[in-house]
């Protein structure tokens, strides 16, 4: 009371009026603030199981076709020939339709036998190969270059060192292991790049171990995937062996020179990045610790340098002992960044209006508060998965570049890459939440879910190569998407393979109205097409499209997709025996 009797009336009304204003905004900028870092939370965690599960995706991808390369190569239960010599052709037919399957990562095939013999198959391109051959006596081996599947052999180039597979890491893996198994990873002499091998053992005809077939993967495509992902600015992700040795990485060498100016690999506990090295060593635990846990997680732990780390990681293991780990990096400060900033903007804007005048001031800080809650609420409505979360980014100033890079987020999640149109993950969660809806509202309009399978996809493919395939594709898609009503979805599945989502109809003859107006859009001439052939105009994708109605024929999502699929089955059956039938009259 004492110092309110020594106070002047303008300032006793001044000073406390201030106080509150400084108070109530420094109130207001503590709870926005607070509600934006934990949408940031819940943002950072989605955005880094998303990474680790698109990086998981990459590697099974690139590794799956090594299953097939060796099933191709020596199918289950045939017997191995009892000298590579008398069944060259044979060997030598199979090991090209081998590495015809991903010739990509899987362009070497080659088999080994217990005498010692040799045979492998290098594709340098659709039509050029080399056969490597050791059949008899003579330790080298014989190079022979060669066109097409059963083009002549050319005049052979015999190598200078000696080869024995008996004695190759590959061949000794695959006669201990009783099924398919991977070598350890190695530096390829001539590419200097990592290689795996995957190798399995092959038996004659009595049952007893003969040799052993291989195909080698190139793991330089997985460096390549991980430094072309959008992270933040520091950022970054790996993928590694349990021991620490790296497979690829997005930041740094994943080799380094070693004695006599070898490369050899790097270890991650011995990079020269003190957050690899950090990152490796929590990881690293969290998985031992998590071991039996599928699937993707998300933990935080502070650097060397005192900041706080949130990563996401998941363990990748196969039936043929690959043990591999994916680990994501973000320094919590890119995420929170802007909102920092922002925040001292916002804490500035308030001390200069109550110097100028309350009320703007006042103002301010609302619109701002109101702001940072409508994009928190929006972010953690992305983060939990809502498909159609809507992220404001009318605002010009940090608060709207974060919101555009939010929504630039969104997007790339969302979006096949190729096609342009949704992706698998966007069509799933929509038909979810068109589920949801439907049971909370008990809403008695029914929805559809069409199962769109290409025709002629493969013969394109096969005729005319992928790049024209990926842009059959994208028109395909394009197509479907343009046919469709606005409160429709089309989305690529996987492969030439589309999901599209009718989000109301009245009963199964207007899905069948539907359908039939999306096969007459997909049957029109493909543009992609023109001028490639003579013929092309009488190539036409065209395509199956099943049909599964909510809730008549399914009430989730899994039983819908799979009704949508025996439906587009029988129809294509159909047509099959159809066009059969006119055939033959």
């Amino acid at each position: 009371m004492k110092i309110l009797s020594s106070l002047t009336l303008r300032q006793m009304l001044t000073v406390p009026y201030v106080a509150l204003v400084l108070l109530a905004a420094a109130i207001i900028g503590l709870l926005s603030y607070r509600a934006s870092s934990e949408a940031i939370d819940t943002l950072s965690d989605y955005f880094l199981t998303e990474t680790v599960n698109r990086i998981a995706q990459a590697v099974e991808q690139h590794i799956s076709g090594s299953e097939a390369v060796l099933e191709t190569a020596f199918p289950k239960d045939m017997p191995a020939p009892e000298s590579v010599k008398d069944d060259l052709e044979t060997l030598r037919t199979r090991l090209w339709l081998a590495t015809t399957i991903h010739r990509e990562p899987n362009n070497y095939a080659y088999y080994g036998n217990r005498k010692g013999q040799f045979i492998g198959l290098w594709r340098f391109s659709d039509t050029e190969a080399e056969l490597r051959l050791r059949t008899g006596l003579d330790p080298h081996r014989s190079i022979y270059r060669f066109s097409r599947m059963r083009g002549e052999l050319k005049d052979p180039v015999q190598e200078t060192r000696a080869y024995d597979p008996r004695e190759r890491p590959w061949f000794k893996a695959g006669q201990a292991a009783t099924t398919q198994t991977w070598t350890s990873i190695y530096i390829d002499f001539k590419t200097l790049q990592l290689v795996g091998t995957r190798a399995r053992r092959v038996n004659n005809a009595t049952g007893e171990f003969e040799g052993v077939v291989a195909t080698d993967l190139f793991l330089e495509h997985l460096n390549v995937f991980l430094k072309r992902l959008k992270l933040s600015p520091n950022g970054f992700a790996f993928i590694v062996e349990p021991d620490g040795n790296l497979v690829a990485t997005s930041r740094g060498p994943h080799l380094r020179k070693g004695p006599g100016e070898d490369n050899t690999r790097l270890n991650a506990l011995a990079s020269d990045d003190p957050m690899m090295v950090a990152t490796y060593k929590a990881v690293r635990a969290l998985a031992e610790r998590s071991n039996t846990a599928a699937g993707s997680h998300t933990s935080a732990f502070t650097a060397p340098d005192g900041s706080a780390i949130q990563a996401g990681y998941a363990r990748l293991r196969d039936n043929a002992g690959l043990d591999w780990i994916v680990a994501v990096a973000v320094p919590r400060n890119d995420f929170l960044q802007k909102i920092t900033d922002n925040a001292k903007q916002t804490a500035l804007m308030a001390l200069i209006a109550c110097v100028l005048i309350t009320l703007i001031g006042v103002m301010v800080l609302n619109r701002i508060a109101k702001d940072l809650r409508s994009r928190a609420l929006a972010a953690k409505q992305l983060g939990e998965g809502v498909v159609g979360a809507k992220i404001p980014v009318e605002r010009s100033d940090e608060i709207g570049d974060l919101a555009k890079s939010f929504a630039g987020m969104q997007k790339q999640l969302l979006t096949d890459r190729l096609t342009g149109i949704a992706n698998r993950e966007s069509i799933i969660r929509r038909i979810e939440d068109r589920i949801v809806r439907q049971r909370r509202r008990g809403d008695s309009h029914p929805f559809a879910v069409l199962f769109v399978d290409l025709n002629e996809f493969k013969r394109i493919n096969d005729r005319f190569g992928h790049d024209v395939g990926d842009r059959v594709l994208t028109e395909i898609g394009q197509r479907l998407a343009s046919s469709l009503r606005d409160t429709d979805l089309a989305a690529r599945y996987g492969g030439d393979e589309f999901v599209v989502l009718l989000e109301n109809v009245a009963n199964r003859a207007n899905a069948m109205s539907a359908r039939d107006n999306l096969e007459r859009a997909l049957a029109a001439p493909l543009q992609s097409l023109e001028g490639l052939a003579p013929d092309v105009d009488l190539i036409r994708a065209g395509a199956a499209i099943g049909i599964a109605l909510c809730p008549e024929e399914g009430q989730d999502m899994e039983t819908l997709l799979k009704r949508a699929d025996e439906d587009m089955y029988q129809r294509k059956q159909g047509r099959a025996a159809g066009i059969d039938a006119a055939v033959g009259d």
